[in-house]
C-alpha cells in the first residue's frame, strides 16, 4: 500500500483515535487534533516520528485553516482528511435550548466544513486526495431525542453528497462515514444532555434515554475494525461515497430508507398533480 499523509480532526479518543490507529499500523503518517497538552503527547507517543499532534478547535474557522497550511509545509501533502471531531447532543425537539442546537451545528457541521475547505484547494491543485467526514448511521435514520444531532448530521451528508460530485472530475474522492453503534465514549461522558422540562414526553423519552445509558460501553461496534475499514477504502480504486459501518447501522438504514421510499411510492399521484402540463424536467 502507498504509504499517505493523513489529518484527522479528533483523535483524542473515540472513533477518532481508531481511525488514526488504524492507519500508523498501516504505515501511514498521520496529524491528529486534539483539545490539550496532555493529549497531543499522547497521541505522539503512539508512533514517534509519524504521529503528529496538533491543538485544534474545529469551531475557529481561522485557526482551521491555519493548521491545514501548517501541515501541507511541514508535513507533506495531505492525502486523506477526515472530519471527525464531532458529539452528540440529546434531548427532544422541545426541550433542547436554540443555544445549544447551535453549537451542534457549529462543531458537527460548520467545523467539518471548515476542515474540508480547508484541505480542498490542495488536493484540487494536485488533482488527487480523499475528503471524508463522519456523519453517523444517524445521518440517514432518526430516534426520538437527538433531533439537533440527526439536524446536523442530515446537514453534513447533503453537503459531502454534492461536494462528491463537484470535485470528481479532479480526481478527489468525497465519503460519508456512517458508524452505527460503536465502543467509544459518544454515548457516555462525550454525550451533551438538555435539561428536561417537560413531563409529556417522559413515557416516550425516559425508556430511549435510559436504554442509550445502559448500552453504553456493551456496543456492538469494534472501533479497531472500524479503523481497519476506514483505512482499506483509501486503498482502493473507487472508495464508496457512503461507507456503513456495523450491521446495526445496516438494518436501521435500511428500514429508514425503506419508510421513506414506501411514503413515496403511496403519495405519488398526489405528487404528479403539482405539475404544469407542460414544463421542463430537471
Amino acid at each position: 500500500m502507498e504509504k499517505r499523509n493523513w489529518l484527522i480532526t479528533g483523535v483524542s479518543t473515540g472513533l477518532g483515535r481508531a481511525f488514526a490507529e488504524g492507519a500508523l499500523a498501516a504505515g501511514h503518517t498521520v496529524v491528529g487534533t486534539v483539545r490539550s497538552e496532555k493529549d497531543l503527547r499522547a497521541f505522539e507517543e503512539l508512533r514517534p516520528g509519524h504521529a503528529h499532534g496538533r491543538i485544534l478547535d474545529v469551531t475557529d474557522d481561522d485557526a482551521v485553516s491555519g493548521v491545514v497550511a501548517e501541515v501541507e509545509r511541514s508535513v507533506g501533502p495531505l492525502d486523506v482528511v477526515v472530519a471527525n471531531a464531532g458529539y452528540g447532543l440529546e434531548g427532544t425537539f422541545e426541550e433542547t435550548p436554540l443555544a445549544e442546537v447551535r453549537r451542534q451545528f457549529e462543531v458537527n457541521v460548520f467545523g467539518a466544513v471548515a476542515t474540508l475547505q480547508a484541505a480542498l484547494p490542495h488536493m484540487r491543485r494536485r488533482r488527487r486526495g480523499h475528503l471524508m467526514a463522519v456523519t453517523s448511521m444517524g445521518g440517514l435514520m432518526t430516534v426520538p431525542g437527538l433531533s439537533a444531532y440527526h439536524g446536523s448530521k442530515f446537514a453534513l451528508e447533503g453537503i459531502l453528497d454534492t461536494l462528491g460530485k463537484e470535485v470528481a472530475q479532479f480526481g478527489i474522492h468525497v465519503t460519508a462515514i456512517e458508524p452505527g453503534s460503536f465502543r467509544t465514549d459518544w454515548a457516555g461522558r462525550s454525550m451533551t444532555r438538555a435539561a428536561r422540562t417537560i413531563d409529556d414526553y417522559d413515557e416516550l423519552f425516559i425508556p430511549v434515554r435510559e436504554a442509550r445509558q445502559k448500552a453504553s460501553g456493551n456496543q456492538l461496534g469494534n472501533p479497531a475494525k472500524a479503523g481497519e475499514a476506514v483505512v482499506h477504502i483509501t486503498s482502493v480504486e473507487q472508495p464508496p461515497a457512503h461507507l456503513v459501518l456495523g450491521s446495526d447501522a445496516l438494518r436501521l438504514i435500511t428500514a429508514a430508507r425503506t419508510a421513506v421510499d414506501e411514503d413515496i411510492r403511496a403519495w405519488e399521484t398526489l405528487s404528479r398533480t403539482t405539475d404544469f402540463a407542460e414544463g421542463a424536467q430537471l
